[in-house]
């Protein structure tokens, strides 16, 4: 299948751009911003600002992925994208199965499909309007939360489940915290839950190593700031995913360059800055805790699961060979869309802490379309992945490097992404749109 999304604006249209209201294109790409900073911030509403309203800010972005969406087909800047018309057809049976021979419940079955109709179709629409330079401005965004983002962590870390920092969804004062390391939890930062915080980070991680490569875009402050943000985080978030996924990042970052003679100085450059910083944090009583806690957490999963290796093999592998193994024993229309998220199972049973079908993403997708419909969109969003790590390559090979960094974190959430979870969906929806614009030339507009 084709990724295109039918080309950027022409020169003739970005030519009467005015940045006013009137303008669609600045319509979408506000909407566009919105939906961004509501996803790095939705859930600090849900905790501290609104905890009252915790339950319907869970879908606070899908209004404006709606209004993104009626805007583009206004204005006829809708991508003519062969994936969303299958997969927004996916989402129309799966809702008459899901009321037919599935669990009848219209409310689930909407809240299932709406990854689909909505989130899935505003990352070819943001990846149509924005330019590589709107996704270096937000990536510049990014790096300047990333900042006070690990003062709060930081105070999350150090500080009880009881304190106001630590408050849960609703304003619960049992502590949003997940389990960690002995008397340390994992914080979750602005988010609703501990892997927003990772896949936040794990975006901050792409950006500082994009914006070392092209450090004439972006303030040498900001960079270090950053930088060492990233840093601290790692340990403090105690999870392996952000340190896996930051190493992967600095493969891409190898990668890209090694071939590139003026840009290899840069390698050991970065090296030498990132082991001056981690010896100087080193000295600090603050760093020394978190890492102690890290590594504690690290020793202790891998012990029980095996090692990395099992791990690997079990989360990732055997994680869709299971689930296709299994694609047989479930029904041929499934037992709904939605069943598998968590409000599914709270709207279905009144107890949102339970999986009613599959923990992992593949299993849950057939056990709730069936093996014919949960297939088909198992097989679109690898070749979707597949595809767009085709195309970053031939860009990194001509010096774009910006797909390819994005690449590197984004691969196995288009694979295995958790699309049952509103943050999870986000943040496929954003890295998605933004390798998209990644590929576009920069314009005017």
């Amino acid at each position: 299948m084709d990724i295109s999304t039918s080309g950027i604006l022409s020169r003739q249209q970005n030519q009467y751009v005015k940045r006013t209201w009137s303008d669609p294109v600045w319509q979408i790409k506000l909407g566009i911003w919105l939906y961004f900073y509501l996803l790095i911030f939705e859930g600090a509403l849900r905790k501290w600002v609104l905890p009252g309203l915790a339950t319907p800010l869970l879908i606070i972005r899908d209004p404006f992925a709606f209004w993104i969406i009626i805007t583009a087909l206004r204005y006829k800047m809708f991508p003519n994208v062969a994936y969303i018309k299958i997969v927004c057809v996916i989402g129309v049976f799966s809702v008459i199965t899901a009321m037919g021979t599935g669990h009848g419940n219209l409310f689930v079955a909407l809240y299932g499909a709406r990854t689909l109709f909505l989130h899935f179709p505003m990352m070819f629409i943001m990846g149509k309007i924005f330019t590589r330079e709107d996704v270096e401005s937000m990536g510049r965004a990014v790096l300047w939360i990333a900042i006070p983002m690990a003062v709060i962590i930081a105070l999350q870390f150090y500080s009880p489940q009881s304190a106001w920092i630590n408050r849960g969804i609703g304003g619960n004062t049992e502590g949003g915290g997940f389990s960690g390391s002995g008397e340390f939890f994992r914080p979750p930062g602005t988010f609703s839950f501990t892997t927003g915080l990772v896949q936040y980070f794990s975006m901050v991680s792409v950006f500082v190593l994009y914006f070392f490569i092209r450090s004439e875009r972006l303030s040498k402050i900001l960079l270090i700031g950053s930088a060492i943000a990233l840093i601290i985080a790692i340990p403090m978030s105690i999870s392996r995913s952000l340190l896996f996924n930051t190493i992967i990042e600095l493969m891409m970052m190898v990668m890209a360059v090694s071939t590139k003679s003026k840009h290899v100085s840069k390698i050991f450059t970065l090296f030498g800055v990132g082991i001056l910083a981690i010896a100087i944090l080193s000295q600090t009583e603050f760093f020394k805790v978190s890492t102690g806690a890290f590594t504690d957490r690290f020793e202790t999963a891998n012990e029980a699961e095996g090692g990395l290796e099992s791990v690997f093999v079990d989360r990732f592998l055997g994680g869709m060979l299971k689930a296709l193994s299994e694609s047989t024993q479930h029904s041929f229309f499934g037992l709904g869309i939605g069943m598998g998220s968590n409000v599914g199972a709270q709207l279905l049973l009144g107890n949102s802490n339970v999986f009613l079908i599959s923990e992992e993403e593949w299993g849950r997708i057939i056990g709730e379309m069936g093996p014919l419909m949960g297939l088909i969109l198992i097989f679109v969003r690898i070749n979707f992945a597949t595809n767009m790590a085709i195309k970053s390559f031939k860009f990194m090979r001509n010096e774009n490097f910006l797909p390819w960094m994005l690449l590197g974190v984004s691969f196995l959430i288009f694979l295995q992404g958790q699309w049952a979870q509103p943050t999870s969906v986000g943040f496929s929806t954003i890295m998605g749109g933004m390798m998209l614009a990644g590929f576009n030339e920069k314009t005017n507009n």
